[in-house]
């Protein structure tokens, strides 16, 4: 299959969800995924920036604000849409309980457009979206970056459960940058120091280890850890929280070192966190943040 016809710097492979968000007894209802704030991240900086995706042909009206940002879209129709239930405990928003509303069906390598892009970001929201030859595929092609959620989240009934991926020794041998966050790391790991949870992660093949914690991110790449704090003014905006944070490492990746891109996802993060939605500010937003926090770090 020729994949040379449409050079995208990333390409965002997941469902798209149609997710309910409930919050001091409020409910609404909200487009989600790492295609959905991934990808809106990425093309914010300026990127070029493809989505592949399922869900019901009529919800594909939702996929109008990808398009309207300038986002290539290629849609494959599915019996359901995926989505997730939030329900959210805490002012902070960092305990929730998640259960599944829907599911879109797995992909399939001939589900893929003709693309050719510098990385493939897979972004799936629960187990069961992509499976091991499809990443094997992608990984014979391009770099991939691999979001765990969808690997380590497995449907159960009417709830959404942590259970370790049977099959991480191969999959993540065909990974080049894996994100996780502290509950990910430790179903994977057993491991509760999240230091020592990278290490044994990196030690199953990938070259970069992005993890997201209520404080901040962790970034372990070469043998070195780096850290970045998440400072927003105050939490409104939870959910998307690491599925922007990796897209915002990845987008930085193409032209920066680890720690670079660590120190700016974090900054992308905290703008994030301060309003429901992906983020929609700019490049420049981003980097006066960056700017203002090597301030606080010096003084």
């Amino acid at each position: 299959m020729d994949l040379g016809r449409i050079s995208v710097d990333i390409a965002v492979i997941g469902h798209f969800a149609k997710d309910k968000i409930i919050f001091r007894g409020e409910e609404r209802v909200s487009s989600g995924g790492s295609v959905y704030y991934g990808a809106i991240a990425l093309r914010r900086m300026g990127l070029r920036v493809a989505v592949v995706t399922r869900l019901r042909p009529d919800d594909f009206g939702l996929l109008g604000e990808l398009k309207d940002e300038g986002i290539l879209v290629f849609a494959q129709p599915a019996e359901q849409t995926s989505g997730i239930e939030n329900t959210y405990f805490t002012d902070d928003m960092d305990r929730r309980l998640c259960k599944p509303l829907g599911f879109a069906g797995p992909f399939r390598l001939e589900y893929l457009p003709d693309i050719q892009p510098r990385t493939f970001l897979v972004g799936p929201i629960m187990a069961g979206e992509v499976d091991i030859p499809l990443i094997r595929a992608l990984s014979s092609k391009d770099t991939v970056a691999l979001d765990a959620q969808g690997f380590v989240r497995v449907r159960e009934g009417d709830e959404l459960v942590f259970r370790d991926w049977p099959q991480k020794q191969e999959g993540l041998a065909l990974v080049d940058m894996l994100k996780v966050d502290t509950a990910e790391a430790e179903v994977l790991t057993g491991q509760t120091d999240v230091r020592q949870a990278v290490r044994e992660l990196a030690a199953y093949g990938p070259k970069e280890i992005v993890l997201t914690h209520p404080q901040g991110v962790l970034v372990y790449a070469g043998g070195e850890c780096y850290q970045a704090l998440f400072t927003p003014r105050e939490v409104r905006g939870r959910t998307g929280r690491g599925d922007t944070c990796f897209a915002a490492y990845l987008g930085r990746r193409l032209t920066a070192g680890p720690e670079e891109a660590c120190r700016f996802a974090a900054a992308m993060t905290s703008l994030k966190l301060e309003q429901p939605g992906p983020f929609r500010g700019s490049i420049e937003d981003v980097e006066r943040a960056v700017k203002r926090e090597d301030v606080k770090r010096k003084t």
